[in-house]
């Protein structure tokens, strides 16, 4: 297994690790995995290999450009990269392009001189939470790939997990980078709006943020370092941070104070999520953490979710015509929860 982010670029700057070969052993993990899990829609080797080659060059004369120069990456198909199509899990999209223009976050990775080695899958339109579509197929997971990684960024989730790269870049609008973190055993983060700028707009609106994927805690605030900033084509990017997410990383949890509620008020877990979820604060307990159960007060907000995430869902599919007419074209449980909601 590739070592984290932060091992990788210690190893870069004393010379006793080479981007050339961590990136040729993330393409053979791609090569030897994604054929029975799925989790790259594009794989470009011949490109990325020209990177590790340049970033290589670069940590030898001492001039790389940035903490993530020579880390092996990938993006999901849901976040903008020049040269290469997004298709975002639809069959409704031209791949022809063109394709001039990187997100906000795969803008920040090359400007500090990351891998990136391809695009990872997304269900279509990023819609549901498990990774599966008619254009690209099954996302399995890493532990078995019989079973979802979960979604709508498992294709992210199964790539980490299975060493195709330390760094991936999510989306998240209802769960979408948390659920294959949670399915995986693999890190990711929905962060505060605006802090990792997002372009072009996403039609789930401020519900949808761009998220760090990862196999470490560590590994996920190094990237947010990359790939927080601001960009002035986001109305809401936040002011570029002034300190570095991983500062206080080993500082440990004593005298933190955390709001601990087994079920919103109104969830019903099954018992052995409600025991490990108690096992886990009373581990933050132990360690010196201030913990309160508390009840948020407010009821399912399920209803209010599904009036923005399907008006966002009928704003794309509008665009290629009658929702009748896109019956064999779209994935069927789309096509069955829009006409639903109209």
């Amino acid at each position: 297994m590739i070592p984290e982010a932060a091992e990788l670029v210690d190893g870069y700057r004393r010379k006793t690790l080479s981007p050339v070969e961590v990136t040729q052993a993330s393409l053979d993990a791609i090569d030897a995995y994604n054929p029975r899990v799925n989790a790259f829609v594009l794989v470009d080797p011949d490109g990325a290999l020209a990177a590790a080659k340049g970033s290589e060059a670069r940590w030898h004369s001492g001039e790389p450009l940035g903490p993530g120069d020579g880390v092996p990456t990938s993006i999901k198909d849901a976040l903008w990269t020049r040269g290469w199509p997004t298709l975002r899990g639809s069959a409704l999209i031209d791949a022809a392009g063109p394709w001039e223009e990187d997100a906000p976050c795969v803008a920040r990775l090359r400007e500090t001189g990351a891998v990136i080695l391809g695009k990872t899958t997304t269900p279509e339109y990023s819609w549901k939470g498990v990774t599966d579509s008619l254009r690209h197929g099954v996302t399995g997971n890493p532990w078995d790939p019989e079973k979802t990684s979960g979604g709508s960024s498992g294709g992210s989730a199964t790539a980490v997990g299975l060493g195709m790269g330390p760094w991936s870049v999510g989306t998240d609008g209802g769960g979408s980078v948390r659920i294959p973190a949670a399915f995986t055993g693999t890190v990711a983060l929905k962060p505060t709006y605006g802090l990792i700028p997002f372009y072009p707009p996403s039609p789930f609106g401020t519900l949808s943020h761009a998220g760090p994927m990862t196999r470490t805690v560590r590994d996920t605030a190094a990237l947010l370092d990359v790939i927080t900033g601001f960009d002035a084509r986001d109305w809401a990017a936040m002011p570029t941070p002034t300190s570095s997410f991983l500062s206080g990383l080993d500082d440990g949890v004593a005298g933190l104070r955390i709001a601990y509620s087994p079920n919103l008020g109104f969830v019903r877990n099954d018992p052995e999520v409600n025991a490990a979820v108690r096992a886990a604060v009373d581990v933050l307990a132990g360690a010196g953490a201030e913990v309160d159960e508390v009840d948020p007060g407010f009821s399912d907000p399920v209803q209010a979710f599904h009036v923005l995430w399907f008006s966002g869902e009928a704003k794309v599919l509008a665009a290629y015509g009658a929702l009748d007419d896109l019956a064999d074209r779209i994935d069927p449980g789309l096509h069955r929860d829009r006409g639903h909601r109209r």
